[in-house]
């Protein structure tokens, strides 16, 4: 657990962990309430409630609660300085076992990261330079939004300065993940490209809703081998939120600059700058550092690999995993996991910047939807 030293810097001690003091299992007492708007409220409740610092920060809520997804619901809540999202997914991974073989590990996908030398129409010397090149222009870039650029202003964005106090809404679907790869392999993309252009379209028709059309097209005008512990980089990603009548249009914009981010150091540097700042001027000092250039953007957003077959907890087959975060000064985060065929969409908002995020969810099954039949339409015709 983290404590203060005589100095009243932050240090990690060893302790010794309690099993009861972590583990909540509340009394649920539902009556004719829905299952489902009862569990996204307790989450919710959650994010009121910080936890007790003279213990190691990690919870465990039990819930004997039967919703449309699952017969029984398991919560972890752990501080994000126990470890970033790979090695907190990993801890739970480690928990799990084969529901087919109890004595297994879950199995996860095998990555194909290519190297320089393959990259099709790139010398190994022009790809250095371009490197570099991105890698420069998007450390000026990250410079910038830490010290003034900001995003265009829409209804998504929030007010960073009241969210620590605030209530967050935690709500989660459930899509194909058949239908991802579909699209991926069609579009010669990644699962990461796809979903990126599922999120840019959706958010595109749910502002859509609170702008006139133009009136949002003249705003934009303007403007594993995980290690453990926090490794966390970030990158700049510019969504184009616009109306399209070809859906695939938000895919090509998408693969287009995801191509040139590939191409950058970008996640690297800002990883290493984060941990020279720390060094030099204290966590509190980077912290605030952070949290400036993060209350620049408008949302975050994170991808997650998880295990191809079910896997179980303790003898419990696992239906969905569905990881978020709060407490950064953002009004939108979303998570994608993916668990056997399936993709969970976790939205973490603030519901004065976001009251209807289910609609937003609709916004997001729709638009994977219509991406999947133009994809289908376009093979065709081919």
């Amino acid at each position: 657990m983290k404590v203060n030293d005589s100095s009243q810097e932050q240090k990690w001690v060893r302790t010794k962990v309690v099993a009861e003091d972590h583990v909540i299992i509340p009394k649920i007492e539902l009556e004719n309430a829905n299952a489902d708007a009862f569990l996204e409220s307790y989450v919710s409740d959650l994010t009121t409630i910080p936890l007790d610092t003279s213990k190691p920060l990690w919870e465990v809520h039990l819930l004997d609660l039967k919703t449309s997804d699952a017969q029984n619901v398991v919560v972890l809540k752990i501080n994000h300085s126990v470890g970033d999202g790979m090695s907190l997914m990993s801890l739970v991974h480690a928990c799990t076992r084969k529901t087919s073989n109890h004595e297994e590990l879950p199995s996860l996908p095998n990555e194909n990261r290519l190297s320089s030398k393959s990259m099709a129409g790139y010398s190994r010397l022009i790809w250095m330079v371009m490197l570099v090149w991105n890698t420069l222009c998007d450390a000026l870039k990250f410079i910038a939004t830490t010290m003034f650029l900001k995003d265009t202003d829409t209804p998504i964005k929030g007010d960073f300065r009241l969210s620590k106090s605030k209530r967050m809404c935690l709500v989660h679907r459930t899509v194909d993940l058949e239908d991802i790869k579909f699209i991926k392999n069609a579009m010669k993309m990644t699962v990461n490209d796809v979903l990126l252009g599922v999120a840019q379209a959706a958010l595109s028709e749910y502002l859509e809703r609170r702008y006139e059309v133009q009136d949002l097209a003249n705003m934009m005008a303007k403007g594993s081998k995980c290690k453990w512990g926090n490794w966390i980089g970030y990158m700049l990603f510019p969504l184009s939120l616009a109306l399209h009548d070809d859906p695939l249009e938000h895919l090509r914009r998408v693969k287009s600059i995801i191509h040139r981010k590939k191409n950058s150091l970008e996640a690297l540097l800002t990883f290493t700058s984060t941990k020279i700042l720390i060094k030099m001027l204290g966590v509190v000092r980077a912290a605030s550092l952070t949290s400036r250039t993060i209350s620049n953007t408008t949302m975050s957003f994170s991808n997650l690999v998880g295990p191809t077959e079910e896997v179980s907890l303790y003898g419990h087959p696992i239906t969905y995993i569905a990881p978020s975060a709060y407490g950064h000064p953002h009004a939108l985060t979303m998570h994608f996991q993916s668990y056997m065929n399936k993709m969970t969409i976790s939205l973490t908002v603030d519901p004065t910047a976001i009251c209807d995020p289910h609609q937003l969810c609709d916004d997001l099954e729709e638009s994977l939807r219509s991406i999947k039949a133009a994809v289908q339409e376009r093979n065709a015709t081919q």
